[in-house]
């Protein structure tokens, strides 16, 4: 295509450089045909026969500039591909009529819909970002304006858009629109992660700090000598320091996930693995509390993406609440539920159920059916809150379904990777 290229260019030279002598020579014809040396109708056959070498010249230089220029677009298109394939961020870009042209990897994965040769209005429908887009593309001033997503996850992006100028210059061509989303997320997530854990902590460690210093100020006083009120109070004040260090453990767990909620992860894990053996480590806590534990793990194992760390934890939480809260049931069953695209692992009590006017809100932090009875089983108002945001993570949603007096099913479903052969 190079050589070929080259050969179509010299073409067009070689014509452009004839056009002088052309000229030229229409000038002796017509002083000729003036000063009586040739004959007026020679002058007129000479000068049309001039006229047709111009327009047959002309014709030939817009074809050749049309093979070249046909010849040289896919390598423009290539080149300007490359080029935004290699950019960090996602980047876009798009043609007069709002056809994109060339995306990279990144921007594919931030919208999947992102098609070469569709409009890319079919794959990002934000109105702000369209008329940002027709503002720069009418105006050639490049602008910046940041995009917030609340689905699947919160995402923020800032988005730079310019318009570049065409590869040669022309009155007709009008270059490209270039967009580079860059991510904001993490630091926005960092901002909140900071506001967040103060007015958070702020806020519920006040409660179990006034304890702490109110029996501390009774042992120091008339309780110095009292070898019972010391033992009740000691043991009282090891529970609520247990309890403010679980209240900062969840915390600090909380905000970690939100900080790279917007970002999958990328291993395998067995999900029928992780409830076998989370049914097992609650087995000892099921005991204590004379309940049973019923888990349905049978055939081979199905696969999703995910962290297997975070997927016990899930799990973990969502058993140990049954058996804080519906201990009164006597028995928890563990099931799980595949189709071809998402898995559900739904975990059954038998207990006193919740009221429907609770259940929009059990996974917003710290809040609780019953405080004081939270509060007595050593529970921090943050357990619901992080498996909200671990399935999130992954992709999933945690769904809630109880009716009074019958019992609770919280329900985790996950999109499956693969399954595995039955054993």
């Amino acid at each position: 295509m190079r050589l070929q290229h080259l050969t179509q260019s010299d073409a067009v030279r070689r014509l452009q450089d004839n056009r002088w002598p052309l000229a030229a020579a229409a000038i002796v014809f017509v002083g000729l045909a003036v000063y009586g040396k040739v004959s007026p109708t020679l002058a007129v056959v000479s000068f049309l026969a001039l006229a047709g070498a111009m327009l047959l010249r002309k014709q030939q230089i817009a074809k050749a500039e049309d093979l070249a220029s046909a010849d040289i677009q896919p390598t423009r298109s290539e080149e300007l591909q490359s080029i935004i394939e290699s950019l960090p961020d996602p980047a876009v870009a798009v043609d007069r009529a709002e056809i994109v042209v060339a995306c990279n990897e990144a921007a594919r994965a931030l919208a999947p819909a992102l098609r070469i040769g569709e409009p890319f209005s079919l794959a990002w429908r934000t109105p702000s970002l369209l008329a940002a887009m027709r503002t720069v593309a009418e105006s050639g001033t490049s602008q910046r304006l940041e995009l917030s997503d609340r689905v699947p996850a919160e995402r923020w992006h800032e988005v730079c858009i310019a318009r570049m100028p065409p590869a040669a210059p022309s009155p007709e061509r009008f270059g490209i629109l270039l967009m580079v989303f860059h991510d904001l997320t993490p630091l926005r997530r960092s901002e909140e992660m900071r506001a967040d854990f103060v007015a958070n902590a702020s806020h519920e460690l006040r409660t179990p700090l006034a304890s702490l210093l109110g029996f501390v100020e009774t042992l120091q006083g008339k309780a110095r000598d009292d070898p019972l009120a010391r033992e009740r109070f000691l043991d009282i004040m090891h529970a609520q320091a247990r309890r403010m260090t679980r209240l900062i453990d969840d915390l600090l767990s909380l905000s970690r996930i939100e900080l790279k909620e917007h970002v999958r992860p990328d291993g395998d894990v067995d999900l029928l693995g992780v409830v076998r053996q989370v049914a097992d480590t609650m087995q000892t806590l099921a005991r204590d509390r004379d309940v049973e534990i019923r888990a349905e793990t049978t055939g081979g194992p199905v696969y999703v993406r995910g962290d297997r760390d975070e997927l016990i934890r899930v799990f973990e939480n969502l058993v140990e609440n049954a058996l804080k809260y519906a201990a009164s049931g006597k028995r928890i069953d563990v099931t799980v539920a595949t189709n071809n695209s998402e898995v559900g692992v739904a975990v059954r009590d038998y207990g006193p159920g919740i009221a429907p006017e609770h259940l929009p809100r059990l996974t917003e932090r710290f809040y609780r059916v019953d405080a004081v009875q939270s509060r007595n089983e050593g529970g921090t108002g943050l357990g619901l809150a992080l498996v909200k945001h671990i399935l999130n993570h992954h992709g999933g949603r945690l769904s809630i379904a109880s009716v009074p007096g019958e019992g609770a099913t919280f329900t985790a479903h996950l999109p499956v990777a693969r399954e595995g052969a039955p054993q």
